[in-house]
């Protein structure tokens, strides 16, 4: 069964136009892999010598025990921001004589053998090594690799727990940060000694390797954990339960302004607040509002450079986050929008509105940054224009292709669905490029000069606006089918 379920994953993963259309994007995803393995790799087999050297009195494997909690803790962020509970279509499966147990112990053990897993093995497996060439006991070094592996399967299925936990609230990301958070103060300030608890732990286990069932039977618990919430939410008719809800409504007559583009503009302000993964980008907006506050309080970050980049982003925030996903927004019903009798350049035009006024509203929201300096404001003010000018055409134009069907109900923090070449690419001219052509300027002749430059390029971005979306909008009307068939499939 387990042959005959890699057999259809297979199949569906090479026919899906996810492979056909980010084979670049695939490419780049395995050297990034093969580019941490090496780093690991490289780690596991100096770290031993490299503790030595620098602590020659200390035994280096209980100074590796003594950083395991920091590990675990940052492993848990890293997965629970990347790692997904690997999923199949078991929807045309459950029509089908197959036990559901067999399906989730299918899902849970693909889990087993995610990359987040083995990647750990490559520090630790070449440091175990290395510890037995050193003389030390070979059932004891056999213990404590034994017991890293199993810890590390258990913050794999911790992780999948707590994501099914915080997949109920819109900002999901904060309890993970609060808990470890809190657990890493508690550690820090000596108030709970984690490490010391941990390495005591380990040391035990790894002097009477018996005591090994002890953190068996904890992944055992999480496994079983695991198994009976997936499976309790494996029927066909799960996905057709809907909540009931008090519908509520939202009087949106202040857009019936802005004429034949009001409709759409209504649809987007509703998609942005009804939907969880949009939701949580509000969120996100909120909170990179603040974002100068990390940089400018500091010496280090108070160049003209850094301030035309925060004020990119800053005032940009709204434009970068929705806007590189027009049109994937209305994947689950484009279809159907393309099908209608409205035009193309409504459509973007509303879009594009959205985009400026978010641009208009931050940078407002900024102007307090002036408490760091005047040039923090012109530098603001000059990104904004850009944002305007500029950023928003390029972003609007990379929707026509992007081909990567979006699911409204996912959280978005470090959400990469619907990610594809086009949104890495993108970041050039949004960011990069305006930030040369300051630098340029400011290095040539003055910080005055440079700000000049950036804000008459967003200048020329909205006098020739008419003629850019004329364009755009030729772009989106020849991508127009290749949309429709792209949002189709599932990515």
């Amino acid at each position: 069964m387990i042959k005959h379920f890699l057999n259809l994953e297979w199949k569906q993963y090479f026919r899906s136009s996810y492979w056909q259309k980010s084979i670049a994007l695939n490419i780049l995803m395995v050297f990034l892999a093969l580019y941490f393995v090496v780093m690991f790799l490289i780690l596991g087999v100096v770290l031993y010598p490299l503790l030595k050297k620098t602590y020659p009195t200390m035994d280096p494997l209980v100074i590796v025990n003594g950083y395991l909690f920091y590990w675990i803790i940052s492993d848990l962020i890293m997965r629970f921001f990347f790692q997904k509970l690997p999923v199949m279509s078991v929807k045309p499966l459950l029509t089908l004589p197959i036990k559901r147990s067999k399906i989730v112990n299918y899902v849970l053990g693909k889990s087993a053998i995610s990359f987040f897993n083995f990647l750990p093995l490559f520090a630790i497996i070449p440091f175990g090594i290395i510890l037995l060439k050193e003389g030390y006991n070979s059932t004891m070094v056999f213990s404590w690799i034994v017991t890293l592996i199993i810890i590390t399967l258990i913050i794999n299925f911790l992780n999948f727990i707590i994501e099914n936990i915080s997949a109920k609230s819109d900002v999901s990301f904060l309890p993970i940060l609060a808990i470890c958070g809190t657990l890493f103060a508690l550690n820090y300030f000596n108030i709970v000694s984690f490490s010391s608890f941990l390495t005591s732990a380990i040391d035990t286990i790894t002097t009477n390797p018996l005591l090994i069932f002890i953190p068996l039977l904890i992944l055992i618990g999480l496994y079983v954990v695991n198994y009976k919430s997936l499976k309790s939410k494996l029927y066909i008719d799960n996905s057709l339960k809907s909540k009931t809800e008090v519908a509520k409504t939202t009087d949106l007559a202040w857009t019936k302004r802005f004429g034949d583009i009001a409709p759409f503009m209504q649809l987007d302000l509703k998609l942005l607040w009804r939907n969880k993964r949009t939701k949580s980008s509000v969120f996100i907006l909120i909170i990179s509002v603040f974002y100068g506050l990390i940089f400018y309080p500091q010496e280090n970050y108070q160049g003209a450079g850094w301030a035309i980049f925060i004020g990119i982003f800053v005032t940009g925030a709204f434009l970068i986050n929705f806007g590189q996903f027009i049109p994937a927004w209305d994947s689950g019903y484009y279809k159907m929008l393309m099908s209608q009798n409205l035009k193309y350049k409504q459509y973007l035009k509303s879009k594009f509105v959205l985009m400026i006024l978010s641009v208009i509203i931050l940078f407002v929201l900024t102007i307090p940054y002036v408490y760091f300096g005047w040039k923090v404001l012109i530098a603001h003010f000059a990104a904004a224009l850009y944002n305007i000018g500029v950023n928003s055409h390029v972003i609007i134009y990379g929707g026509a292709y992007n081909r990567k069907k979006i699911n409204l109900d996912q959280k978005a923090a470090f959400n990469y669905q619907g990610t594809g070449a086009v949104q890495w690419l993108i970041g050039i001219p949004l960011m990069v490029i305006p930030l040369l052509i300051f630098l340029l300027f400011n290095y040539l002749v003055s910080f005055e000069a440079g700000a000049v430059a950036i804000a008459s390029l967003g200048l020329l971005g909205i006098a020739f606006h008419s003629k850019i979306m004329a364009f755009i909008t030729k772009k989106y009307l020849d991508s127009k089918y290749k949309m429709i068939d792209a949002f189709s499939q599932e990515n």
